[in-house]
């Protein structure tokens, strides 16, 4: 496994400001970024937190199903060579091998992939597992991959170009890249409503171009306790996937708002943000990729 250097000066995320996080922001590198989040996730793996647990046996009855419920997949992936990126626990690589994939599992955190390993044994399956960062994927040969399935991670890198730049390099052309973010307006917005009115709404708290790591949040469903998140403006998200060589196909909002919620719950406030975007692009067939040119209107 790649592993990556351990850093023991953890980073502290800065304090609300109200100001354009770029003016005061200490330049901390990449490195240091990757290594406290490493640090943070194999804090919560050993938790046992809900990101880290294992597939369902009810879920594995119709692994496909679960995984691909828009059907983006075609019905059968069997024989394909699957990239579970950033996708450790134990949960997604049981489920593309139950579905008849060859899985390579890449994560940052080894206790996350230790959960992984103890599922393949339990399960008899037979999975690949690489402990690196989402960017940083030189030991795998360009075009590997038939598919590269990404879980929400992007929002623990600063910036998702390198990410990627990386994916479209191990996805053969043609293949499919399907990935899920957190939105950037939901990590703009509180994540308690405003008291002062009656609807119980939300308010957008971070500046939408910013730089540098979120403030500290209450952890919990929208926000992972101990790690760095980064705001990426949807023009990062659905640009880079552009700029690196694929084709934007189709993009969902997993739906988590009810009606009946109750007021400052997860599902309360999906009503007023949707928390995630799910995004399915196809690598491009040719080798041009998009200089990043812009049309000015």
């Amino acid at each position: 496994m790649r592993v990556v250097s351990d850093d023991s000066e953890a980073i502290t995320p800065p304090l609300r400001t109200g100001r354009l996080s770029d003016q005061s922001e200490p330049a901390y590198t990449d490195r240091r970024y990757t290594a406290h989040n490493a640090r943070a996730w194999d804090a919560l793996a050993r938790e046992g937190v809900a990101l880290a647990q294992p597939a369902r046996d009810e879920e594995l009855r119709d692994p496909l199903a679960t995984v691909d419920p828009a059907g983006w997949l075609g019905g059968d992936i069997r024989g394909w060579h699957v990239l579970c990126l950033a996708a450790g626990g134990g949960r997604h690589s049981a489920l593309y091998a139950a579905a008849g994939a060859m899985v390579t599992v890449v994560d940052i955190s080894g206790e996350m992939l230790a959960l992984d390993r103890a599922v393949a044994a339990e399960r008899g399956f037979e999975v690949r597992l690489v402990q690196t960062s989402m960017d940083e994927l030189s030991m795998f040969a360009p075009g590997e991959f038939d598919l590269v399935i990404h879980p929400v991670s992007t929002c623990y890198v600063p910036d998702v170009q390198p990410v990627f730049t990386s994916v479209a390099r191990v996805t053969r052309a043609g293949g499919l890249y399907v990935s899920q973010h957190k939105s950037p307006v939901s990590l703009q917005t509180s994540l308690r409503p405003d008291r002062s009115r009656l609807s119980g709404g939300y308010t957008i708290e971070e500046p939408y171009y910013r730089t540098g790591p979120l403030p500290t949040a209450e952890p919990g469903r929208l926000r992972e306790r101990g790690t760095l998140e980064f705001l990426h403006r949807w023009e990062q998200l659905l640009g880079g996937m552009c700029r690196a060589g694929f084709a934007i196909e189709d993009l969902l909002e997993p739906l988590h708002a009810k009606p009946q919620a109750a007021v400052g719950s997860f599902d309360h406030r999906a009503q007023y943000v949707a928390p995630y975007v799910r995004i399915k692009a196809r690598r491009a067939t040719s080798t041009a990729i998009s200089s990043g040119s812009r049309l000015i209107l």
